[in-house]
C-alpha cells in the first residue's frame, strides 16, 4: 500500500475505528463456535454454501443499488478460483473439522495461515524477511506441539480437514494478491462469496448431504449469525479498517480471534483444552507475532 496514498487520506473518525476493530475481533472470533452450533442441523458444506450464497446475494444487490462497478468477466473467473480455494476448500473443510475437533482449537490451528502465506509467497517471488522466517519456524514448532494433544491425535479425519483448509485458504490468499486479483471493494467480496458458495453447494450435492430433521432453533440462529454478522458486518468492518487504518491495525485480528474462540468454546460448549494445548496455542501466536512484526518492519505504513 502506497504511503503517499495513506498520507493523503482524511483522518478516520475515531468513533468508528473501535467498533470496526471489535467487530473483527469478537465476531470473527465467535464464528468458530457458531459453525459448531449450526452443525447440529446443517451439514458442513451445505451450511457454508447457503451462508455465503445468502451473504453474496445481499452484498451484490447492495453494490448494484449503489451503482458501483460490477466485476468483469476476468474478475469473475478469478473469483471462481479464489472462492473455490478459500471458501470451497478453506471454509468447507473448517466446518467438516468442526465435527471432530473443538472450535477453539480449530481457530488456534488456523492461526498458522500467515506462516503458510509466507511459504506460498516463496513460489511467487515474495521472499520473507529473517524475522518472518523465525516466526514460521516458531509457528511450526507450535503446530507440532498442538497436534500431539489428545484432541487432535484422537481425530485424524478432523486433523486432515483443518490441514487442508489452511493450505487452501492460504494459497487462495496469495493468488488473490498476486496472479488472480478480485474486483475492488465489496464487489470483489460478493463475487468471491457467490462463486465459493456455488462450489460448496456442488460439493454438498456430490457428498449427498441432507437434513435428517427440521433445523433446530439454536442451529438456525447460529446460521443467521454467520450470514449477517460473520459474512456481512465483519467483512464490512474489515474493509473499513483497510481503507481508514494502518495495515497493522487492520490485520491485528489474527492475534485475537484464536483467544476469543478458545474462551467461547470452553465457556459455552464445554470444550476441553489441556495445559499442553494452551501452551502450543501460545507458541503459535508468538510465531504469528514475529511474522507480523517482520511484515510491518519491512512494509510501508
Amino acid at each position: 500500500m502506497n504511503s503517499a496514498v495513506l498520507s493523503s487520506r482524511p483522518a478516520p473518525r475515531a468513533s468508528l475505528l473501535l467498533p470496526a476493530l471489535l467487530a473483527c475481533y469478537v465476531i470473527w472470533g465467535s464464528t468458530y463456535l457458531a459453525i459448531r452450533l449450526a452443525l447440529v442441523s446443517f451439514p458442513p458444506f451445505f451450511q457454508m454454501g447457503t451462508r455465503f450464497l445468502a451473504a453474496g446475494v445481499l452484498l451484490m444487490a447492495w453494490v448494484a443499488w449503489k451503482r458501483r462497478p460490477l466485476p468483469t468477466v476476468a474478475q469473475w473467473r478469478n473469483a471462481l478460483v479464489i472462492g473455490t480455494l478459500m471458501l470451497g476448500g478453506g471454509m468447507g473443510l473448517v466446518a467438516s473439522a468442526g465435527q471432530h475437533i473443538g472450535s477453539g482449537l480449530i481457530a488456534a490451528f488456523i492461526a498458522i495461515v500467515p506462516m503458510l502465506v509466507c511459504g506460498w509467497g516463496l513460489l511467487f517471488g515474495q521472499r520473507p524477511s529473517r524475522l518472518e522466517f523465525a516466526g514460521m519456524a516458531v509457528g511450526v514448532a507450535g503446530v507440532l506441539l498442538l497436534v500431539q494433544g489428545a484432541s487432535f491425535s484422537a481425530a485424524p479425519v478432523g486433523m486432515a480437514c483443518i490441514a487442508g483448509a489452511t493450505l487452501a485458504w492460504s494459497l487462495g490468499s496469495v493468488l488473490s494478491t498476486t496472479r488472480l486479483p478480485l474486483a475492488a471493494g465489496p464487489a470483489g467480496f460478493a463475487s468471491e462469496m457467490l462463486c465459493g458458495g456455488a462450489v460448496l453447494m456442488l460439493i454438498s450435492l456430490a457428498l449427498g448431504e441432507q437434513f435428517t430433521a427440521p433445523p433446530q432453533p439454536q442451529a438456525l440462529a447460529a446460521w443467521l449469525y454467520l450470514v449477517v454478522f460473520g459474512s456481512l458486518i465483519a467483512f464490512s468492518a474489515y474493509l473499513y479498517l483497510l481503507a481508514n487504518a494502518s495495515p497493522a491495525m487492520a490485520t491485528s485480528y489474527a492475534f485475537v480471534n484464536p483467544v476469543i474462540a478458545l474462551f467461547l468454546g470452553v465457556a459455552f460448549a464445554s470444550e476441553a483444552v489441556s495445559n499442553g494445548e494452551w501452551l502450543a496455542c501460545g507458541v503459535i501466536l508468538f510465531g504469528v507475532f514475529l511474522i507480523f512484526r517482520g511484515k510491518t518492519a519491512n512494509g510501508p505504513g
